[in-house]
């Protein structure tokens, strides 16, 4: 019996609309003061879509939205097998995806750019060179925003499956490691505080952020069964994909920056910030996508 072809419905939108509406209404952007949207999506559930009905819409009502994603900031290929070789022995930054495979110091320029209006030109990313092991596209095809005489972008939505993480230091890796987990033992705990570590350089991004939307799963290990549909739909029409071991040990290589991280995103990602009460909506959704519970946080 075939796997169904997984079907993707848009009822995020109706949620994070009216949410982030509201906000700007409240804090509205300027050319000099860009709103600043971080979106955490669990990978396979529907934050793509999201993501283009929010843009559409802003961009309809007169709001200039710029859409950024963290694959954008992964290292240029050579730098990603320089850190692969330099610390050989740490599975989790063998390729590209975990906490420490994205270019911060691109990151910083980037933002700082954005934020004060300035003409800049959007890193670009394109996974299927060096045989699927990606790189970054040539510079001067990247879209540049901002230009003299140019409406400045108002509206940032910088979407991830990773945004939104934080260091938990030594502390607070190891308790996680120690505790029930699908993967977490299976890595040595300093390679865990590597990755750990290096988030500590994702706070020139997390620190911009004026609202945050999490699509959060009611069980994580759903992003699984949510991968194994997106591969058996493509080896049924593409004839080529991954196969269900293959599948597995792909999940397997993220997974534990879910295990690590996903929890804080939970209690709040503007926790301990004076004005952050009520700048996050977080969407549970279930096994088949639809969202089950609403959160304002």
């Amino acid at each position: 019996m075939s796997t169904p072809k997984p079907t993707i419905i848009d009822d995020k939108s109706p949620h994070c609309i009216p949410f982030i509406l509201s906000l700007l209404s409240a804090h509205p952007p300027s050319s000099q003061s860009p709103f600043i949207i971080g979106l955490n999506g669990v990978q396979g559930a529907g934050k793509t879509t999201l993501v283009s009905a929010l843009s559409s819409t802003l961009n309809a009502r007169g709001l200039r939205t710029l859409v950024c994603s963290i694959d954008d900031l992964y290292l240029q290929h050579a730098d990603q097998v320089s850190l692969a070789e330099t610390h050989k022995d740490n599975p989790l930054v063998q390729h590209r995806g975990e906490p420490g495979t994205h270019d911060m110091v691109l990151a910083r320029e980037l933002f700082s750019a954005l934020r004060e209006g300035r003409e800049v030109a959007v890193p670009e990313y394109d996974k299927s060179l060096f045989g699927g092991q990606g790189d970054r596209v040539d510079p001067k095809e990247w879209k540049v925003v901002n230009k003299p005489g140019e409406e400045k972008v108002q509206v940032i939505i910088f979407e991830g499956w990773c945004v939104g993480f934080r260091a938990l230091g030594e502390e607070g890796v190891r308790r996680k490691r120690e505790g029930a987990s699908r993967t977490l033992g299976g890595h040595r705990v300093e390679d865990l505080l590597f990755v750990d570590g290096k988030l500590e350089g994702y706070e020139v991004v997390n620190e911009t952020f004026d609202a945050f939307i999490h699509i959060d799963a009611e069980e994580t290990e759903f992003v699984y069964g949510w991968r194994q549909e997106q591969e058996a739909a493509l080896r049924r029409e593409k004839g080529s994909g991954m196969s269900e071991e293959m599948v597995v040990r792909f999940v397997d290589s993220y997974y534990p920056a879910y295990e690590l991280y996903t929890e804080a995103l939970r209690e709040g990602f503007f926790k301990g910030r004076e004005d952050g009460e009520g700048r996050q909506l977080r969407l549970v959704v279930g096994r088949d996508r639809k969202v089950k519970e609403v959160i304002k946080i």
